[in-house]
Parts: C-alpha cells; structure tokens; sequence
C-alpha cells in the first residue's frame, strides 16, 4: 500500500535525519528519491504522481471510520469527501449513533451527522477550551 504524499515526504524527512546523524548528509531532494526507490519507483516524480491526491489512510465514499468527536467516540460511514487543498479533505461522516456534544449535566446536544474539514493527521484544525482537535479520525 503506498503512503499518503504527506506521510512519504515525513518518511523521507525520517530517513535524512537519521543518515545526517551516521555522518552522511544528503539534501532533502535526494532523500525524497531515496523513498520512491523504497518503494518501487524509479523517481520522486513518478512515485508522487502514482500516490496522486488521494485521501490519506485510503478514505474513501462508503468506508466505515472511528475516532472522537468533541471528546466522544464514534463509528461512521464516510457519505461525502473532497479535496480542498493538498492533504486536506472536506469529510461528511454519518454516525452509526449520535454522540451527545454537551457536556453539562443539565442539558444534551445529539449529532449524528458531522461535516468537517480533516488535515492528513486525521485531525481538524479547529480546537476544544482544552486544546483538543474537534475530530480525530483513528488509523
């Protein structure tokens, strides 16, 4: 299975610094190429090109997800995905059941549809009081 573009140009980030720690610095281009090597390809562009634009972690319309949202755990079923910028995708997720959003005792809040747009850590940008991402979708 290939990687996301994101999690390969993290590989390839792995891989100079543990080479640049043995004593043998290599510029960031070469250890690009050095991973589509790794990976079967003759060239950082034709590897590039063969993972595409692809959703990270294989997302695709109808796959089931898990994760939290606003700190509560859910399964869903991916109804609408888009790109929206590179590595970043535009997610509809129906929840197999609504999760209540609210966490005061007097009252509750129930979704069962979420719309959010997720970055390639599978997490969104925008963040809870405490400083947790609104979704995290897991591996």
């Amino acid at each position: 299975m290939l990687p996301s573009i994101t999690a390969a140009k993290q590989l390839a980030a792995k891989l100079r610094a543990q080479l640049n720690t043995e004593g043998r610095e290599i510029g960031h281009s070469k250890s690009l190429e050095l991973v589509a090597v790794q990976f079967g390809y003759r060239d950082w562009n034709t590897f590039h090109a063969a993972i595409g634009n692809r959703p990270p972690n294989n997302w695709a319309l109808g796959d089931h997800v898990s994760g939290h949202y606003l700190s509560q755990p859910f399964t869903a079923k991916i109804i609408a995905i888009s790109m929206v910028r590179n590595g970043w995708f535009e997610m509809t997720l129906d929840l197999d059941e609504a999760v209540d959003v609210v966490t005061f005792d007097s009252f509750s809040n129930f979704r069962k549809r979420i719309r959010k747009i997720v970055g390639p850590q599978g997490t969104t940008l925008e963040r809870t009081s405490d400083g947790q991402p609104h979704l995290v979708l897991a591996d």
